[in-house]
């Protein structure tokens, strides 16, 4: 439902507004995250063929390797959970409609309960529904009961490929690093850079998100090398006893 207050001039169509807003926010921190996993796997992946062997270009072929491996993962993972939202949406609302054909009176009247329950009068909730079912009451219910905007379901193919391509532009920087830096450099730099990734990202994501800067950084980046970490561990123990 979209509700126009203000002058004629500049209308000002707040629920649309929010909605699309929530939509970019939402995009915005899966891409972030997206970006995250694929800087914190790739470098985990990288640095544990660096601990196992100095041969540079086994470890940029195991840093693509999991960098195209992550992606199509991460984008088919994606595919198939919204889809599966996207066709629980579809349900829901031809569940929806179906009810309001059969029995109008009753669902108007769930409506005004559950505005009352929100807290208006019995008599303004009464009113609200029934001015909400007459413009729109299939969009009236889906907003209220389950959150769902009809005209903007979510896309399962959009979902797919904002994962794949920012997991990919993360996974680009440890694996540009050991393909670049010279091997004396290459763990500590991947290290710093990583660090210095997982810093920003995890600083986005608290913005995003509207919480505490600090500890999400400190997470993130703490989780990071941990993970670095564990992987490079790995690599030097099986480079040395399976090499």
């Amino acid at each position: 439902m979209s509700f126009e207050i203000g002058t004629d001039e500049k209308p000002h169509h707040f629920h649309s507004d929010l909605g699309e807003v929530g939509t970019r926010l939402n995009w915005l921190r899966a891409a972030v995250l997206g970006a995250n996993d694929g800087i914190v796997s790739t470098a985990g992946v990288v640095m544990g063929v660096a601990g196992a062997t100095d041969d540079r270009g086994a470890i940029v072929i195991a840093g693509i390797a999991a960098l195209t491996a992550g992606a199509l993962s991460m984008g088919a993972g994606e595919y198939v959970s919204v889809s599966t939202q996207r066709d629980s949406e579809k349900s829901i609302l031809e569940l929806e409609a179906t009810e309001l054909r059969q029995m109008p009176e009753t669902e108007e009247r769930e409506l005004a309960k559950m505005y009352v329950e929100k807290g208006l009068s019995p008599e303004t909730a009464t009113q609200v529904a029934r001015e909400l079912t007459e413009h729109d009451a299939l969009r009236a219910h889906a907003d209220i009961e389950f959150g769902i905007d009809p005209d903007n379901l979510t896309n399962p193919w959009h979902a797919a490929w904002a994962s794949m391509v920012a997991f990919t532009v993360g996974a680009l920087l440890p694996l540009l690093v050991v393909a670049f830096v010279a091997d004396s450099l290459r763990v500590l730099v991947t290290v710093l850079s990583v660090a210095a990734a997982l810093a920003l990202t995890g600083f986005v994501s608290a913005r995003i998100g509207l919480s505490p800067r600090l500890p999400a950084v400190l997470r993130n980046v703490g989780g990071g090398l941990l993970a670095m970490g564990v992987t490079y561990a790995i690599g030097a123990f099986a480079g040395v006893h399976l090499g």
